[in-house]
C-alpha cells in the first residue's frame, strides 16, 4: 500500500472516467466553502465534445470551485444544480432559466439525499488525500461528502497529491442514523472527537480512482475599512452587555459567523471582549483565517466546522502546523456541523450577513430587487433559526453608499422576523426581542444610515396612517427607496 491509494484499487484518467458519464446523470461532489471539491473528473467532462448535451444534475454539500461552477457549468453541462451557487456563471444561467437552481438548508441535504427529497446520485466524484479498501480520507472539506457516498450507486475518489496527507486527523465523520432509531448526536463539547477520520464505503462501489495535483483556489480577505471596523465595535459592545445579561451565557461562549468581511468583523469583536472565565469557542460551518487567528492568540479554545476556508497565507500556515492545529480543530459532516439540535445544545449566539433586512426583521439572503439570485442560503438558516441568539451583521449602505440595506419592505424573504434577534451595522445595534411590529420598524430606523433614515421614516408614518399590525404601506415598499421622496 502507497502513502494515498493502496494497491489493486482500479486507477483511471480523468478522461476516462469522464468518457464513460452518461447523458442525463445525477452528479454527486464533494466540495463546501470552495475547497475540497473534485477538480479533474469536471476538468474532463467541460473537454467533451457533447458537454453541451450531458444534462447533467449536480449536487454538492455547499460551494464548490471554479473548474465545476465556472469551466464546466460555462459549457452548459450542467442543467440543474443543488444546493448552493455562488459565480457570476452560475448565477447568470439561474437567472435567465438555463439552469434550474433549488436552494436548501444546509443541515437537511443529508437526509433528502438518502430519504427521497432531493434525486440519488448516480455517481459520486469526491476529493479524498487517500483511500483504501472501503474507506477514503477527505482532504479540505468534509461537507455532505459521506451522505452523497452512501447515497450513490458508484463512486469516484480524486486523490489529490497537493493536499496534506496529515489532513485527515482533522475530520471526524459521525454518521446520524435513520430516522426513527436516529440518536441524538453524541457531541458534548466543542473540540471532541466522536466519529472516525475517513469515510467508509462497499467496495463494490469503487469504480475508479483519479490521481490528481492541483490545489483548492484559495480566498482573498480585504483589510477592514472604517465601517468594517464600526461595526465590530458595535457587535462587540453587544456581546460584553449579553455576556452580563444573559445566565445562558455564564460559562461559556460558542460562536458562530460566515465567512468574509463580516466573519472578520466578528474576530475583531471577540478580540476586543473581556470573556472572563468563560471559555470561547467556534462551532460553525466554515473556518477562515480570522478563527486561526483566535485560535493562535489563544482567544478560542476549539473550533469545529465542516470546511477550512482559508487564504493562501491561511492555507499555509494551518499545513505547515497540522499537528498543533489537529488538537482545536475538528471537521465534521455538515449534518452534524449544522445540526439544529447541536447549535441548541451549545446556546450558539450566530452573526450572520445579509443582502438586505426590512423594518420590521426580515432578512433577504440570497437576491435583489425581489428576482436576481446572487447566492444560496447556505447554512444561515440552520444557525439564525436554531441560535441562543441571532445576530444579522452587514453595512447599512451597498453601491459606495448608494443604496440602503435597510429597507422598508424585503422584497424576497429567507429569515422572517420570527427567526432573527438582533440587527448590527456601522451605525448601531437595534435589539428586536420581544418588542411589536411597530416598536422593531422604530429600533430599526436607528441602525440606518443617515442619508436614508429620513426616507424611511417617512415610509414608517405612511404605514402608521393606513394602520394595521405590521407597519407597511406596500405600494411604497415595492419603489425605489428615494432619500428625497
Amino acid at each position: 500500500m502507497s502513502d494515498r491509494i493502496a494497491d489493486g484499487l482500479p486507477v483511471r484518467s480523468a478522461e476516462a472516467v469522464a468518457a464513460d458519464v452518461q447523458p442525463g446523470t445525477v452528479l454527486g461532489i464533494s466540495g463546501f466553502g470552495s475547497v475540497g471539491y473534485p477538480k479533474a473528473v469536471p476538468l474532463a467532462l467541460a473537454a467533451r465534445e457533447d458537454a453541451a448535451d450531458l444534462d447533467l444534475t449536480v449536487i454538492s454539500g455547499g460551494n464548490v470551485g471554479a473548474e465545476i461552477d465556472d469551466t464546466l457549468m460555462s459549457t452548459g453541462a450542467i442543467t440543474r444544480r443543488y444546493p448552493y451557487q455562488g459565480t457570476d456563471v452560475s448565477n447568470a444561467r439561474v437567472n435567465d432559466g438555463r439552469l434550474a437552481f433549488h436552494d436548501r438548508h444546509v443541515s437537511a441535504l443529508a437526509d433528502e439525499l438518502l430519504y427521497g427529497g432531493l434525486p440519488r446520485p448516480t455517481l459520486a466524484v469526491v476529493e479524498a488525500v487517500a483511500v483504501g479498501d472501503g474507506w477514503l480520507a477527505p482532504s479540505t472539506s468534509l461537507g455532505h461528502t459521506p451522505a452523497v457516498v452512501e447515497a450513490a450507486d458508484r463512486l469516484v475518489v480524486e486523490v489529490n497529491d497537493a493536499q496534506p496527507r496529515g489532513l485527515e486527523q482533522l475530520h471526524d465523520v459521525h454518521r446520524p442514523a435513520a430516522p426513527p432509531e436516529r440518536a441524538p448526536i453524541p457531541v458534548s463539547r466543542t473540540g471532541e472527537r466522536v466519529g472516525d477520520t475517513r469515510v467508509h464505503f462497499p467496495r463494490d462501489k469503487l469504480a475508479a480512482v483519479v490521481r490528481t495535483d492541483r490545489p483548492d483556489a484559495t480566498y482573498e480577505f480585504r483589510d477592514p475599512t472604517a465601517d468594517d471596523r464600526a461595526l465590530a465595535a458595535n457587535l462587540a459592545g453587544f456581546l460584553a452587555d449579553e455576556l452580563t445579561r444573559n445566565p445562558a451565557l455564564q460559562d461559556a461562549l460558542h460562536l458562530q459567523f460566515g465567512v468574509g468581511s463580516v466573519g472578520n468583523a466578528v474576530a475583531l469583536a471577540v478580540e476586543q471582549l473581556d470573556p472572563g472565565d468563560r471559555e470561547v469557542a467556534y462551532f460553525g460551518e466554515v473556518i477562515q483565517d480570522s478563527v486561526l487567528d483566535l485560535l493562535d492568540a489563544g482567544e478560542l479554545s476549539a473550533a469545529s466546522a465542516t470546511s477550512l476556508a482559508l487564504s493562501e497565507s491561511g492555507q499555509a500556515r494551518l499545513f505547515a502546523d497540522l499537528e498543533r492545529y489537529a488538537d482545536q480543530v475538528v471537521l465534521r459532516p455538515a449534518d452534524v456541523s449544522n445540526a439544529p439540535g447541536l447549535v441548541d445544545r451549545f446556546g450558539v449566539v450566530a452573526v450572520n450577513a445579509a443582502v438586505e433586512v426590512d423594518l420590521t426583521g426580515h432578512v433577504n439572503s440570497t437576491h435583489v430587487r425581489a428576482n436576481r439570485m446572487v447566492n444560496g442560503i447556505g447554512g444561515s438558516g440552520d444557525y439564525t433559526r436554531n441560535a441562543l441568539v441571532s445576530c444579522v451583521a452587514l453595512p447599512s449602505t451597498a453601491a459606495e453608499g448608494d443604496i440602503s440595506r435597510i429597507v422598508p419592505f424585503a422584497t424576497h424573504v429567507d429569515h422572517t422576523e420570527h427567526d432573527a434577534d438582533v440587527f448590527v451595522t456601522e451605525q448601531g445595534v437595534a435589539d428586536l426581542r420581544g418588542l411589536a411590529p411597530r416598536e422593531r420598524a422604530r429600533e430599526m430606523l436607528t441602525i440606518a444610515h443617515p442619508t436614508f433614515r429620513p426616507a424611511l421614516e417617512r415610509y414608517l408614518e405612511r404605514g402608521l396612517e393606513r394602520g394595521g399590525h405590521a407597519p407597511h404601506h406596500v405600494e411604497t415598499a415595492l419603489s425605489e427607496l428615494d432619500p428625497e421622496d
